[in-house]
């Protein structure tokens, strides 16, 4: 909530409760700019939300609390009543203009607020088993939970961002067999290739770089040595995997290892907890998890009759663990094909002993890849997978990035190669990558102009227009980070990057007759430029001086 709401709602609050007897929150008040600029700067519909308590007709509980409406504590120049009873607001034009003061005082911070309080929130992205190179629907996962946690940040959360390796069961055995028949394969020894295995040409790569060091050191199929592939195998493809969200410009505080719960007892620890209430049970040679308790549609397995565990369990003790060190809220990024597996998450926090709400869950939908009008196929584990790497190489990390968080993460994208690549405004990435490059070129050939203090001659329709939407800036980089939805961060992009083609088209910026204007123009380009890039870092796009 900027300034300018902040005062207006505290305005109207004050009044209902002088004239109507009535407290109101200011976060009950709901403050808009309305789409028509004949109706003002900003627009309330607080005289309607009193209809039903107050009984009366919203024009005439409009006029009696415009009455007492402290005009001067708002910044108010003036208001009228409108339609069935919305009241628009025109702001005094001095104090809209204190958002450039503001903007280019506080630079790279700008934007940033602390309605997270400091609440302290643990976010779990990405997380791909270390079985291969990270794909469409990893690069969206990360892309996503990357500017989540960057909003987050700049909200005043506590916020650690972590990442799951699941370097333990059926897919880290599959990987080590896998790699154990390759490398068996590379030494011209008979060698066979599970069925459920690793095909692609990334496994191969790893066998001849083992030959390589260790020659024939490892050829013999026991359960050491196959040990010691399964390890090569998860150090080497987590490396790459590093390696490739770096480049993505996706980084995280915590690498939590699910066979280091297991090694710790963790568990075992779980599985006594959920016994001790009374959760578990035995029957037919298993161990069950009573989920149903908790609203689930049947109980769920735990330890399967041969003894071992079920990918339920490692999964409850993580999350006792997360919960332990701490954290106010749990955030998990997930596949689509875990929609059915979040109520089973949720019971066993709640069978734990926690608010199962602490436990927040974003599904990812699926991504596909079109080029010429066709999907891209895509296949991990015969290696013909369209990779993060891939991606970035083809179209660049910025429109990557973009494209992946400018759609809520719970709908189906299709990711057009083709719009990526183009160098128009049809590409909504060059279009405000463009906007801000177009700015800095004006700035470079602006006069060095002496620091203006006020901006009285910013009165243009379009100056003020953009005037109010930088001013907007805090509130969506807030609303975004409460929401978890930075395409609301792209929404703002796009508009800015309009109002600032508007305001250019319409008014000149260098205008030797009038230096004081243009020195004023000039500071408000600044601040335009530095929100510009402030809202795409936040979605982890550069904001590029030329192009």
């Amino acid at each position: 909530m900027n300034q300018i709401e902040k005062d207006l709602k505290l305005a109207l609050a004050n009044a209902v409760k002088k004239v109507f007897d009535v407290e109101m929150s200011v976060d009950q008040i709901v403050i808009e700019i309305p789409k028509d600029k004949s109706h003002g700067d900003y627009s309330t519909n607080v005289a309607m939300q009193l209809t039903r308590i107050l009984k009366n007709n919203p024009r005439k509980i409009a006029e009696e609390l415009l009455s007492a409406f402290d005009c001067e504590a708002a910044s108010v120049e003036s208001f009228e009543i409108a339609g069935p009873g919305f009241i628009n607001f025109v702001i005094q034009k001095a104090s809209l203009s204190q958002v450039i003061t503001k903007v280019l005082e506080e630079q790279e911070t700008y934007g940033h607020n602390n309605s997270g309080n400091g609440l302290k929130i643990n976010v779990e992205y990405v997380s791909a088993n270390p079985t291969g190179d990270l794909h469409l629907g990893h690069a969206r996962g990360a892309a996503w939970g990357d500017s989540i946690t960057r909003l987050l940040k700049a909200s005043g959360y506590d916020v650690t961002r972590e990442y799951y390796v699941n370097d333990a069961g059926n897919q880290i055995v599959n990987l080590g067999k896998s790699l154990q028949a390759r490398y068996r394969e590379c030494l011209g020894l008979d060698y066979t290739l599970p069925e459920d295995g690793y095909h692609g040409e990334d496994v191969k790569n790893i066998a001849i770089a083992l030959v390589e060091k260790y020659n024939d050191q490892y050829k013999d199929e026991t359960e050491e040595n196959l040990k010691f592939f399964k390890e090569k195998g998860i150090a080497y493809e987590l490396d790459k995997i590093r390696k490739d969200l770096d480049n993505f410009r996706v980084h995280f505080d915590v690498w939590s290892s699910e066979q280091k719960i297991r090694d710790d007892g963790k568990v075992e620890v779980a599985l006594d907890v959920l016994a001790e209430k009374g959760y578990t049970y035995e029957q037919d040679g298993a161990l069950w998890f009573a989920t149903t308790h908790f609203g689930d549609d049947k109980d769920r397995v735990l330890r399967k009759t041969d003894g071992s565990y079920t990918y339920l369990v490692p999964d409850i003790a993580y999350h006792k663990d997360k919960l332990d060190r701490g954290y106010d809220v749990l955030v998990d990024l997930l596949g689509a094909d875990h929609h059915g597996y979040i109520p089973r998450l949720k019971a066993s926090i709640e069978a734990l002993g926690n608010n199962p709400e602490k436990l927040q869950v974003d599904i990812i939908q699926m991504v596909r890849l079109v080029e010429n009008g066709e999907e891209v196929k895509m296949s991990k584990r015969l290696g013909n997978a369209v990779t993060i790497r891939d991606l970035c190489n083809e179209v660049g990390v910025d429109a990557v990035r973009y494209f992946f968080v400018q759609r809520a993460v719970d709908t189906h994208f299709d990711f057009d190669l083709g719009l990526a690549r183009k160098q128009s405004n049809d590409n909504p990435v060059f279009y405000v990558q463009y906007a801000h490059a177009r700015i800095c070129s004006i700035l470079r050939q602006a006069p060095e102009y002496a620091t203006v203090n006020s901006y009285e001659l910013l009165t243009h329709e379009k100056e003020v227009a953009l005037m109010k939407y930088i001013n907007e800036f805090s509130s969506v980089v807030a609303d975004a980070a409460k929401t978890r939805a930075p395409h609301k961060v792209c929404n703002y992009i796009q508009k800015l990057a309009q109002h600032f083609h508007s305001f250019y088209n319409a008014c000149k910026v260098i205008d030797t007759d009038n230096e004081v204007l243009s020195a004023q123009r000039v500071a408000l380009l600044k601040a335009t430029k530095i929100t510009l890039k402030n809202a795409l870092y936040l979605i982890g796009v550069e904001a590029p001086e030329k192009m």
